[in-house]
């Protein structure tokens, strides 16, 4: 089977794992072969990629290419489409992606790391175990899955992270960022409404004017995290973490079972 042929049946499956129901929406690793061409070759090579960003006089389209594993650290790739790429390991390090569309790319264990997102659309995106720590994602638009990612001293300041309300078809697309590392993060201002925080390590992360409105949070580490102004309406503290100062913050929070320090 040829590489293209692979990438086709590979962005197939995926697409079938991704319409099966609601409960899989932001599940697409569910039936992916990731050892594929698709998901472990690239098509290009940095200099290659390099040629394509001097010539992209009228922008860069490299959506649906499989750019696995390149080392693509420090580039500008502002506003290049990245739609549904494949990006898996692949480094970006210290890359600038600002105004980027990342919509459906695969960047599992991405080297983000000191990267420039600012302005990025990144919808149902696979980040799971991507290393971005302090990364700047500030107003981007976040519906990704962050699961277990390293976003230590990352700054989400007035990113919308919160879940698409509107359009459903593909069940509740949010940014899940489950288990993942926010130690020193900073959300200030995001909008977090119905974000997937659970067991999340966001000890001293910043949550200033924050809308944490019924995400959950159970179970996450939020002890010396600052949430003065934050909006906590139905936020799930089910066996977090919390300093006992941050209580009056909190209004509207579910904290029952909190772990009051």
């Amino acid at each position: 089977m040829s590489f293209v042929r692979a990438a086709a049946l590979s962005c197939a499956v995926a697409a079938l794992s991704c319409v099966s129901g609601p409960a899989r929406a932001q599940d697409m690793l569910r039936n992916v072969d990731l050892s594929q061409p698709a998901y472990s070759q690239a098509e290009f090579s940095r200099a290659e990629i390099e040629s394509k960003i001097a010539g992209g006089a009228n922008g860069v389209d490299l959506s649906s290419k499989s750019l696995n594993g390149l080392d693509l650290s420090g580039l500008d790739l502002s506003g290049v489409n990245l739609r549904a790429a494949r990006l898996v390991k692949a480094k970006l390090s210290g890359a600038k992606l600002d105004r980027a569309i990342l919509d459906q790319a695969w960047l599992l264990e991405a080297d983000l790391g000191g990267a420039s997102l600012r302005g990025a659309h990144v919808f149902a995106a696979q980040m799971q175990r991507a290393k971005a720590a302090k990364a700047d994602f500030s107003g981007s638009r976040i519906a990704a899955d962050m699961t277990g990612a390293d976003l230590s001293g990352a700054i989400f300041d007035k990113a919308d992270l919160s879940a698409d309300m509107k359009n459903q078809s593909m069940g509740l697309m949010r940014a899940v960022l489950r288990s993942a590392r926010l130690e020193g993060a900073s959300f200030a201002g995001a909008d977090l409404a119905r974000a997937d925080l659970r067991f999340a390590r966001a000890a001293g992360a910043d949550f200033t004017g924050a809308s944490l409105k019924d995400a959950d949070a159970a179970g996450a580490d939020l002890t010396r995290a600052r949430l003065d102004g934050a909006r906590a309406e139905g936020l799930d503290l089910d066996s977090a973490q919390i300093d006992k100062s941050a209580a009056e913050a909190l209004k509207g929070a579910l904290m029952d079972r909190a772990r009051l320090h």
